[in-house]
């Protein structure tokens, strides 16, 4: 099933100005109704790359639902494992500034609960044939400790993805049976209740390795934002990975797009610091367009060896 993503699905609304943005003011401008969610995002990223992986999600019943699943299907996702279900697709509004920023935005979350049957009905097969687990790790606890409980028996790779770290920060025992943790600056302050602004690359690194330590979280990697990101893990190991240069035209998915090709990385092969620069040009992919995913990419031009010996090459 290659990589199985586990999350919800979304339709962004996003409204971008056509002159100066006014906070307080009325704005001429376009607005875009795009398919988006973290899972999702992460999801098509990773076929993107040609690596057909697998998405357990909900939808609801109404004729976007429709066109998520059809595109999915078209970028050759596994798709049979997503439900329709009354209150299934949340919605992201988020307004843009003149630099591509999100200057505002509100979210309403869909109802999970038929994933956590899902995996009750399914979950033997799906996880024991996945290369690895990417789940969000805000969602129902009951659902990840099926999850987790699932990949323990089967000895599978965990990544845990966060879009709500205030609820993350409740599954603190969860993120110490991941293999990594991807998160950005401010949420990493949320995590460890401490203020990271200000911080270079360099002092980062050296805190989140000392923190991944006492957390006892195996792998962990920050991101922050046009400074990189930086990449830790137990015992004494650290590194920053900088970011690229790129014009910026719509932040939104940069991040779901760096975790993609970090669990890539890992999911087949790669260091942490080489599944960091994976991440790193996918998000930069994203960044340079007004898409939320990242353009299509062949393994091969990450030094993936995927297709012929897949099982050797993640043993490497």
């Amino acid at each position: 099933m290659g990589i199985v993503v586990v999350g919800a699905v979304f339709v962004d609304i996003k409204g971008y100005p056509m002159c100066q943005y006014i906070p307080s003011g009325r704005n001429v401008g376009r607005v875009v109704q795009v398919h988006g969610g973290v899972a999702r995002n992460v999801v098509e990223d990773i076929a993107n790359v040609e690596l057909k992986p697998t998405f357990v999600s909900v939808v609801d019943k109404s004729g976007i639902s429709d066109d998520v699943i059809a595109k999915l299907d078209r970028h050759k996702v596994e798709t049979k494992y997503i439900r329709r279900t009354e209150d299934g697709l949340g919605t992201w509004l988020a307004v843009f500034d003149n630099d591509g920023d999100v200057v505002a935005s509100i979210s309403k979350r869909p109802d999970l609960k038929e994933i956590g049957t899902i995996f009750e009905e399914n979950g033997e097969e799906i996880v024991k044939n996945a290369d690895s687990i990417v789940v969000e790790i805000d969602m129902e606890a009951s659902i990840l400790k099926r999850i987790f409980t699932l990949a323990e028996k089967y000895n599978k790779k965990v990544f845990a993805v966060v879009s709500n770290m205030t609820i993350a920060m409740e599954r603190r025992d969860l993120l110490k049976k991941t293999d990594c943790v991807v998160c950005n600056i401010q949420e990493a302050g949320l995590l460890f209740t401490e203020d990271y602004s200000g911080k270079t690359p360099e002092e980062m690194a050296e805190i989140i390795q000392k923190k991944v330590e006492l957390a006892q979280i195996p792998n962990m990697i920050v991101t922050m934002g046009s400074k990189g990101a930086v990449w830790a893990q137990p015992g004494g190991k650290c590194g920053v990975c900088p970011a690229q240069n790129v014009v910026v035209v719509d932040t939104t998915g940069c991040g779901d797009a760096f975790f993609a090709g970090v669990a890539i990385g890992l999911t087949y092969g790669k260091t942490l610091a080489d599944s960091c620069a994976i991440g790193t040009r996918l998000a930069s992919s994203v960044i340079a367009t007004k898409e939320n995913v990242s353009p299509r990419f062949l393994p091969s031009e990450f030094g993936l060896e995927i297709g012929t010996d897949c099982k050797a090459q993640k043993a490497k």
